[in-house]
């Protein structure tokens, strides 16, 4: 395995993050796509997704470039039947993990631990089921439950719920936090919303307000240099949820004016028609890997790394009145 490449800006690539699908069996408001734009919606499967044999010769290939971990995602990665074939193709050196709404892990988890998956994040933001349905547009609230418990009986603990933090799910965040310091084997992740990819700036809120709510009740905070993120362990404050005294970690992702963020941004992302995607928040950068022989997918990733900049703090930087504006300097990078 060689050296990972590095962009001008120093930033080794070591993980990738592949879209297998933009089918979803659900309809969620505030989808991006992967920054993409808004295709929500049950679809059938087409034939512009990448096969499996594709998706793995990617990875054979970017493992001799360093690349060390996989992210799989979609829409919903689990439409797809070969999922577990991919995984289990996946190159030995990689870290594994997967992005998913959890409707289909029910019957679907142990398999996929078997196959070589390592880590698990489920699509939660509520804990009502009209509330949560008032969100992703699914009455599959029951079936994301089930789904957590089958992803924790495998052992792919500790379970990472993933909550993006908007208007409409804002007030849900604090019994999110109770739910996962009552119980053993889950995390929460908040995630800010990024108007700028769903064009809905209204439903936008001060995510700072959440960061000082949970300074307030947390046992302790720890600070994480990558990404200039910071983790909130937070005990149970139920006397019956059989967890008390113990910590629930609550992790806070807000990219959003935060140029540290993109300064330790680490990844490349591959959309699900075999595309290379330099930064989540740009499409001006969609590189096409040709018809992915080993040589095409060699020169389409070292050029995507050479063009990656930082969104916040150089392809987008602050004005003087404080807002973020475009760098001319990289406009038609």
């Amino acid at each position: 395995m060689s050296e990972p490449l590095e962009d001008e800006f120093g930033r080794e690539v070591t993980g990738v993050r592949i879209s297998l699908t933009d089918r979803c069996n659900f309809d969620c408001v505030y989808c991006h796509n992967e920054g993409l734009g808004d295709t929500r919606g049950p679809m059938e499967p087409a034939d512009d997704e990448m096969t499996a044999d594709e998706v793995v010769r990617f990875l054979e290939v970017v493992e001799e470039f360093g690349v060390e971990a996989v992210k799989f995602t979609g829409g919903e990665p689990m439409l797809r039947a070969d999922l577990e074939e991919i995984i289990r193709c996946t190159p030995d050196s990689m870290e594994v993990s997967l992005t998913t709404n959890g409707t289909f892990l029910r019957g679907r988890a142990e398999g996929l631990q078997e196959a070589g998956l390592e880590r698990v994040n489920v699509s939660q933001d509520a804990l009502d089921p009209e509330q949560f349905a008032a969100v992703t547009k699914s009455g599959a609230y029951e079936a994301v439950l089930d789904g957590v418990e089958a992803a924790l009986a495998a052992g792919l603990a500790p379970v990472k719920l993933n909550m993006v933090v908007f208007e409409q799910t804002a007030g849900y965040v604090e019994g999110m936090v109770e739910h996962v310091a009552a119980n053993e084997g889950l995390q929460l992740q908040l995630i800010e919303y990024m108007p700028e990819l769903t064009g809905r700036p209204e439903w936008n809120i001060d995510i700072q307000r959440v960061h000082d709510w949970l300074a307030d009740i947390a046992d302790r905070v720890e600070h994480r240099e990558m990404h200039d993120r910071k983790r909130y362990w937070v005990s149970s404050t139920d006397p019956d949820s059989g967890n008390l005294g113990d910590c629930g970690m609550v992790e806070i992702v807000d990219p959003v004016e935060n140029p540290t963020f993109c300064a330790n941004c680490h990844r490349v992302r591959v959309t699900h028609e075999g595309y290379l995607k330099g930064c989540l928040n740009r499409n001006d950068d969609l590189r096409s890997m040709g018809e992915m022989s080993r040589q095409e997918i060699r020169e389409a990733f070292r050029a995507v790394v050479d063009n990656r900049v930082p969104y916040y703090g150089e392809y987008l930087v602050e004005g003087d009145d404080g807002e973020w504006e475009l760098n001319e300097e990289y406009i038609g990078a």
